[in-house]
């Protein structure tokens, strides 16, 4: 580990502690007013959680901006605060240029909620890192770590920190970190990053767009700094969920003009959460989820839209968030079939939406008609975590895929498209089944898909 400024006292930290930089200006400095206003934002977010997450990528803009969205990822911990007991906070560097990655030399970081003690132990596990330093000078002034902290100091009993200021660095370098500390579930990873910066409001919602869904597809390497100025600690962060499997939720997207500014220059923000991926999709009241489809149609006839009743009085298992897809079939023929392979929403409501979706948007097919409806016969998947596939070549692609089991989801650019299992028993040849979804995705059969992901689904058919 290199050292930087040699004497800690040139960095101004004061010691051993590592003081305040932007309280007063992107937070409250008062300690009652700040957790006030902290209470406001979290009491506002009520996101379903089944499980603690074990990365939060959370924007570090001042509270008023960004304080609503990143609320949307830390509320997530009220139900798991007391598992987590040490915080591995990785941020890009405004202030001060940074080669690798930036530790602190002191003991604690102060906010007006009071100290946090640093994990010396687990800084010093480090030290023969070539791309970690001690820098305190990169700390001293750097807001990007410093906003998430009264967050979780207002929410987690006790903890202790390594704080990271993320420079010029390889995602592969980042990861090495980031394995070094990963630990078990006492240990919660946070990514800061905003979005883009100053651009129209249309613009910013255009570009922020394209980001989340390569974040939600790990495709990091499409990730600049005009993108996310966190795009090198995203990049690490997303580089080692990806070799893990894991799965990732979207929270919220907004922009300074959707929470405290003007439209004109705006800067956005998004949060997500990363668990362990599950191998398979969790069983769950198929009877409830049929009924819940045919109940959104019927609503969508009577209406003109889905059925969106309230979730408190249904089963938990269905509040969390879950990928899915609706299936209409009318006389043994396809007559609809819409879904998501991300978990952006809770099941019961992940189900409404897409059954009527099935029915009245699919592009191949007309809107359905009341005399269909009573004829028509529904089903539902739930899918499981998608795990990325790693392959050289397509028939490496292939030979992976296990027939029968695999739903896919394959990408090349802005193409994609997915085949959920159940079509293995019109398309039993893998071969042909790689060949068609290429042909779905608008691929030519000359073109390989650059990404895969496969998953499980759990079927429920009336």
């Amino acid at each position: 580990m290199a050292l930087i400024n040699g004497d800690i006292r040139l960095s101004g930290l004061g010691g051993s502690v590592r003081r305040p930089a932007v309280a007063g200006s992107f937070y409250p400095s008062d300690p009652g007013m700040l957790a006030e206003s902290l209470k406001l934002l979290l009491d506002q977010s009520r996101p379903e959680s089944p499980d603690v997450p074990k990365i939060l990528i959370a924007p570090h803009a001042g509270h008023v901006y960004s304080g609503p969205v990143a609320a949307s990822a830390y509320a997530l911990l009220r139900p798991h605060a007391g598992l987590i007991r040490r915080v591995i906070l990785l941020g890009p560097a405004h202030r001060v240029p940074v080669r690798g990655l930036a530790v602190p030399s002191v003991d604690r970081f102060r906010t007006p909620l009071g100290d946090i003690p640093l994990d010396r132990p687990a800084i010093s596990s480090l030290a023969d890192l070539p791309q970690v330093q001690i820098n305190d000078a990169a700390h001293a002034q750097e807001h990007s770590l410093e906003v998430h902290l009264p967050f979780l100091q207002s929410l987690l009993p006790e903890f202790s920190l390594v704080p990271l200021v993320v420079g010029q660095a390889s995602a592969v370098a980042v990861a090495q970190v980031l394995e070094r500390l990963w630990g078990g579930s006492e240990t919660l990873i946070i990514i800061s990053t905003d979005l883009s910066h100053y651009h129209d409001y249309n613009t910013a919602r255009r570009l922020d767009h394209d980001t989340c869904t390569a974040i939600e597809q790990f495709r990091h390497e499409v990730i600049g700094p005009e993108q996310a100025c966190g795009c090198t600690p995203m990049a690490g962060a997303l580089h080692l969920a990806r070799q893990r499997g894991m799965q990732i939720q979207r929270l919220d997207v907004r922009n300074s003009g959707d929470t405290a500014g003007g439209r004109d220059r705006v800067v956005g923000y998004a949060a997500f959460a990363l668990r362990p991926a599950s191998v398979v999709a969790e069983d769950h009241d198929g009877d409830k989820l049929l009924e819940l489809a045919r109940d959104s149609v019927g609503h969508g006839l009577r209406t003109g839209r889905p059925l969106d009743s309230p979730l408190e009085n249904i089963a938990p298992g269905l509040r969390a968030p879950a990928a899915a897809f609706v299936t209409l079939m009318l006389h043994g023929r396809l007559r609809g079939c819409i879904g998501s392979t991300e978990p952006v929403e809770p099941l019961a409501r992940a189900v409404t939406n897409s059954a009527f979706k099935a029915a009245f948007r699919d592009p191949r097919f007309p809107a359905l008609t009341a005399a269909e409806f009573a004829e028509v016969k529904f089903s539902v998947s739930v899918l499981s975590t998608k795990q990325p596939l790693e392959f050289d070549s397509e028939p490496d692609l292939i030979r992976q895929l296990r027939p029968g089991t695999d739903g896919l989801l394959i990408s090349r650019g802005q193409k994609s498209a997915t085949f959920l299992p159940s079509v293995w028993e019109s398309l039993p040849a893998a071969e042909r089944f790689v060949a068609q979804l290429k042909s779905k995705a608008g691929l030519s059969a000359a073109e390989s898909p650059t990404h895969a992901w496969r998953y499980t689904a759990r079927h429920y058919s009336e």
